[in-house]
């Protein structure tokens, strides 16, 4: 807050605050009890006089769809301060991001979106200046749950991109070779062509900054318990799911939860720079 005031940005002290004076509003919080909290906690958006000014609330963090179900189903009960347009009522959209730091500083985020269709053409405006991409991907929780499964894809993609680049390494095989291999043949992904774990194979990612300034693999491993814990519930068999967790629950407790997920290659496959 203080960064922003200086900037010039005008800020508030609570979200209530926020939400009697606010448009639109977009929160984009770390896990589903600071979610929870901003909306429904002591000084909330949705406190008050149950009558809030926003009728467009939209929450771009990464949590389980039904916490996000959950607050919508506030939001939906509550009154606006003043009617606009057709709007009768407050609407909230589910709108978690894909991209990382890198494409939230470059505006070439993803935005996967639940909700009701008609906010979403609303909010299209406000997403495309933050982004590149956004998709409709149904009711409320659905924006969630499509983040949800693309986190746990690009997890196990890592794990077998680093797994597969420091076995290379092992035969004689340099990453950069290797690396050219994947990216000119099937073994390509976005973890071998655009996020690539070596050091020193790839400018302008984590893996070439000693691995900071990323997606922390704490915040990986929060994704892939959620992931965990929507395949339980819907009685889904998830092997890779469980191994992931396994993988980036070791690197967080051997201290490295604050460096980008790729960091795998070196602390867990022991993979080498390349030099």
């Amino acid at each position: 807050m203080k960064m922003f005031t200086e900037m010039g940005v005008s800020a508030r002290e609570t979200p209530y605050q926020v939400a009697q004076d606010s448009e639109v509003v977009i929160t984009m919080l770390p896990s589903s009890s600071h979610v929870m909290d901003v909306y429904t906690g002591t000084n909330g958006l949705l406190l008050g006089e149950n009558a809030i000014r926003p009728a467009l609330l939209i929450d771009s963090s990464t949590i389980d769809p039904q916490t996000t179900r959950k607050i919508s189903l506030a939001v939906s009960n509550c009154n606006l301060k003043e009617k606009r347009g057709n709007w009768e009522k407050p609407v909230m959209l589910d709108a978690p991001v894909s991209g990382g730091v890198l494409a939230a500083e470059a505006g070439t985020l993803t935005f996967m979106v639940g909700g009701p269709k008609d906010a979403y053409v609303a909010a299209r405006p406000i997403l495309q200046s933050m982004g590149r991409t956004s998709i409709y991907c149904g009711g409320s929780g659905n924006g969630s749950a499509a983040k949800i499964c693309n986190n746990l894809a690009m997890a196990v993609s890592m794990l077998g991109t680093s797994e597969a680049l420091a076995l290379g390494q092992s035969l004689g095989i340099s990453a950069s070779t290797l690396t050219e291999v994947l990216n000119t043949s099937s073994g390509r992904c976005w973890s071998s062509d655009a996020y690539n774990p070596v050091p020193g194979v790839m400018k302008g990612v984590p893996s070439s900054r000693d691995y900071n300034g990323g997606f922390a693999s704490k915040l990986m491993a929060k994704d892939l318990n959620l992931a965990a814990a929507s395949a339980e519930e819907v009685g889904h068999k998830s092997p890779l799911i469980s191994k992931a967790q396994e993988i980036y629950k070791k690197m967080c407790e051997e201290g490295h939860e604050t460096k980008d997920f790729s960091c795998v290659f070196r602390h867990f496959y022991n993979g080498k720079d390349e030099v």
